[in-house]
């Protein structure tokens, strides 16, 4: 960041410009690695300072020192609330709500530094293959919900995962736990955009009910 601040009403923010160039399994690799070092940058609660947004939507942080309830309620509840004002109820969701702590009955995440918008849009490196990540939506939270995200529109080769496991390996619930976490931006993506959205949401909450 260079700088920022108001002028005649208006916030302004002056940032770097990077040009940008071509991905190759090297600049995945090392994105892939530096992911896995940010994630290791703790806090003592999840959440953020401040509310923030992801894309427009208002995203709630407050600090809190369990996961799965932050989780529930500041993430998917909140989704779903927004969508029941825009006259959408999804089948199965308030039992989703209830069963949440379920998905963490063996798995403790610690507060991670997450970027929190990170799919391949987002991603990119300059002219010398060097890899950066930009527009986040950054909160203290499970680093599985980053890596979940990734997976939802592609955009990361397998180099990228394979750098981030060996520096920092996944707990095995993963594979169920991305799609409790990809159901946050499928409710994210349908209360921005509509559409087929709303269909990949209910998909997913069929899909994690049938994983009691």
């Amino acid at each position: 960041m260079i700088g920022h601040g108001t002028e005649d009403g208006q916030a302004f923010l002056i940032l770097e410009f990077i040009a940008e160039g071509s991905s190759n399994p090297q600049s995945q690799s090392t994105l892939g690695r530096l992911l896995a070092r940010m994630h290791k940058m703790t806090q003592t609660y999840f959440g953020w300072s401040v509310d923030n947004c992801i894309g427009a939507t208002p995203q709630p942080n407050p600090r809190s020192q369990e996961w799965p309830t932050f989780y529930r309620d500041h993430r998917l509840a909140h989704q779903l609330t927004l969508a029941q004002r825009k006259g959408k109820s999804f089948d199965g969701a308030d039992e989703l709500l209830r069963m949440i702590p379920e998905f963490f009955s063996d798995y403790s995440p610690q507060p991670s530094l997450l970027h929190g918008d990170l799919w391949g849009g987002n991603a990119s490196c300059d002219l010398e293959g060097t890899p950066f990540i930009f527009d986040p939506a950054s909160y203290y939270g499970d680093r599985e919900a980053d890596l979940a995200f990734t997976y939802m529109f592609g955009g990361f080769s397998s180099a990228f995962y394979q750098a981030y496991e060996k520096e920092f390996p996944v707990d095995k619930g993963f594979q169920v736990r991305k799609t409790l976490y990809n159901l946050y931006h499928e409710l994210n993506h349908y209360n921005l955009f509509g559409g087929g959205y709303a269909s990949s949401a209910q998909s997913s909450i069929r899909s994690l009910l049938n994983h009691r």
